[in-house]
């Protein structure tokens, strides 16, 4: 393997010795350093908050989008919530270990498949700082060493949280070096792409363009948490209050999150009555709306999407609407436009209902409920990494189990082939 950054070898080569350690420690070692990394966390409040201001100050020179910067701030509040959320990890089950299935064959021999940690887990995301906290966390939890690769623009604040971290794990008596914050230019992250040897699988966290990038050229085996191009069809036979309500949450409880609405369908059926009432409560909670040329035609208020505008995530009080003749065109629009994430239907129709969910290829589909329930703590995990919007491995909430691979273990009394 060729690699010119020293710095990065020997981190990669340092979490991986440690990493050794750590699969074999009990659930009371990791739930302690657990709680450590949480009280160094509070401990350390002042230095991470002061490297964060650092990080805004920097930013806010350039033209970073307002989500971008929501989600780069941190508050009080944020990091006691990023403190009790190392603490909440260690109340859960601990998947390592666990035995998947088990049998015995013919001739004596017994057959387990365990729960194993993959080793060393390398995240690459971008202007989330809880996000380190978060994944050290749950890759202690499960037993892996992780490197996180976060974004420049959140440098000081990473180093900050990941000094904190490796502060508590060394406390607990376990080696700091399962955790590691890999800096650098745009050549490391290459290098951690290529680093087949040394690190076992990469998780990327961000936009399209930078999960796209580690795909298309990561060495390293890649789980892909996705975009959240998400779209909703309110059936003709769906409540139009129900349907409102959880419109208007899918959209503007956190517009700025992957699981958030991005395009209302509705059908043609009831249109002409439904837009306009959808419309007065999107437009008083501050949304602006943007259609195809019939929800234009019918409702002024909506500005005309271009032909290539239905793809992106708006991450935003922006909500695109087309009118749909039916159901197979609903299923036909998303099956084109959909990136695999959230996917809604409001419907009384139980067999649109049963269609909808069979023929929608995606990690989440909701009936009749919200898609902000795509999420790991939602669906009672505990926690998650992220949404793994691939069919291999692990999709949908990534919680501690989906954060181990399996091995088998064979156990005899001298039988041969």
């Amino acid at each position: 393997m060729t690699m010119s950054t020293p710095d990065f070898i020997t981190q990669a080569m340092r979490a991986r010795q440690a990493s050794y350690q750590l699969a074999t420690a009990t659930r009371a070692a990791k739930d302690a350093a657990l709680y450590a990394m949480a009280d160094a966390v509070m401990a350390n409040a002042q230095a991470i908050m002061n490297g964060n201001h650092r990080d805004i100050r920097r930013v806010l020179s350039t033209d970073i989008p307002p989500a971008t910067l929501d989600r780069l701030t941190l508050t009080p509040e944020r990091l006691a919530a990023m403190a009790q959320g190392l603490r909440d990890l260690a109340g859960l089950n601990d998947p390592v270990g666990e035995v998947i299935r088990g049998w015995q064959i013919s001739n004596g021999v017994h057959i387990d498949q365990v729960r194993v940690p993959f080793g060393v887990v390398g995240i690459i995301y971008e202007a989330r700082p809880n996000v380190t906290a978060d994944a050290a966390g749950i890759c202690l939890k499960s037993g892996n060493a992780v490197l996180l690769r976060g974004s420049s623009s959140a440098v000081e604040s990473n180093r900050a949280i990941v000094a904190a971290l490796r502060q508590g794990v060394e406390a607990a008596g376990l080696d700091p070096d399962v955790i590691h914050l890999v800096e650098g230019g745009y050549e490391v992250t290459d290098e951690m792409m290529a680093a087949r040897e040394l690190v076992d699988v990469l998780i990327p966290r961000g936009g399209a363009s930078l999960i796209a990038a580690v795909v298309a050229k990561s060495q390293v085996p890649v789980i892909e948490t996705g975009t959240g191009n998400c779209h909703l069809f309110v059936d003709a036979s769906a409540d139009a209050e129900m349907a409102i309500d959880i419109i208007l949450n899918a959209k503007t409880q956190r517009p700025s999150v992957c699981n958030a609405l991005e395009t209302l369908l509705i059908h043609e059926d009831i249109v002409e009555w439904f837009l306009p009432r959808v419309m007065d409560a999107l437009i008083a909670a501050g949304v602006a709306v943007h259609g195809d040329e019939t929800s234009h035609g019918l409702d002024p208020r909506i500005d005309l999407v271009p032909a290539d505008g239905w793809d992106e995530e708006a991450l935003s009080l922006d909500l695109r609407v087309a009118v749909m003749t039916g159901l197979d065109q609903a299923i036909s629009f998303i099956r084109t436009h959909t990136s695999g994430h959230s996917e809604t239907i409001i419907t009384n129709d139980v067999g649109h209902q049963r269609r909808f969910t069979a023929e929608v290829d995606t990690a989440c589909v909701f009936v009749n409920a919200s898609s902000r329930f795509a999420d790991g703590g939602e669906f009672g995990f505990g926690a998650e990494i992220g949404i793994s919007t691939q069919k291999l491995h692990a999709r949908g909430p990534m919680g501690l189990p989906e954060m181990t691979s399996s091995k088998y273990i064979v156990t005899g009394d001298g039988q041969v082939r």
